[in-house]
């Protein structure tokens, strides 16, 4: 593997479907990265988030970004489960996004993610933002879909259980969720660990489809 360095960045734009996307599929990274830079802007966008949804993605996000030097949070009322039909709408809302910012790195989901709200916004980051470095993350989920990963970030263990812990407490509307439990987390954490040799045992898996060096 060869090591690179996101010394450059200094702008990242995060996206995300729904609450708690963003922070089970690159939590990890988001904190290390704010850990490590002390100058480092994060925009945080969320799609679909009405009433206490929206109460706990905002409340999240600022907890994960809570070193950042600059930050700005929204939340969007996009249908959950229906971004493909809302796809025109949201395209608009990406290329407001574009028009303020110009990130370093985008966080956002996976092209072959199953979910098509996912699907859907994977599919409009890559349309709106053409000369941009794109990380996509992956989100476990009950259809199996999880990938290969192509860029492995190693994660220390007081981040990880911080990331955790910040996810299980925060969206409390999602208790009931069969999946929704820190041995699923932790779970992604060490085989992604596993995977890159990560001198901390744990690790995110994130998918890089272009990169200029």
């Amino acid at each position: 593997m060869l090591p690179l360095n996101l010394g450059p960045v200094g702008t990242v734009l995060c996206i995300g479907a729904h609450p708690d996307d963003i922070e089970i599929g690159c939590g990890g990274t988001v904190l290390r990265l704010l850990a490590e830079r002390r100058d480092i802007a994060v925009h945080w966008v969320v799609f679909s988030g009405a009433g206490v949804r929206e109460c706990e993605a905002t409340e999240s996000a600022r907890a994960f970004l809570d070193g950042a030097c600059a930050k700005s949070i929204a939340v969007e009322q996009f249908r959950d489960s229906l971004f493909p039909y809302d796809g025109e709408e949201i395209k608009s809302v990406l290329r407001k996004v574009g028009e303020g910012v110009s990130p370093d790195v985008i966080f956002t989901h996976r092209r072959e993610d199953v979910h098509q709200d996912h699907r859907t916004l994977a599919e409009l980051t890559w349309n709106v933002f053409r000369d941009h470095l794109i990380m996509e993350y992956e989100i476990p989920k009950y259809e199996g879909d999880l990938g290969s990963p192509n860029v492995y970030v190693p994660i220390d263990e007081a981040t990880c259980r911080r990331k955790v812990d910040t996810i299980l407490d925060t969206f409390r509307s999602q208790a009931a969720k069969p999946w929704f439990s820190a041995d699923t987390l932790w779970a992604l954490l060490r085989l992604r660990g596993v995977e890159c040799n990560s001198p901390t045992s744990f690790a995110e898996g994130l998918y890089c489809r272009k990169m200029s060096l």
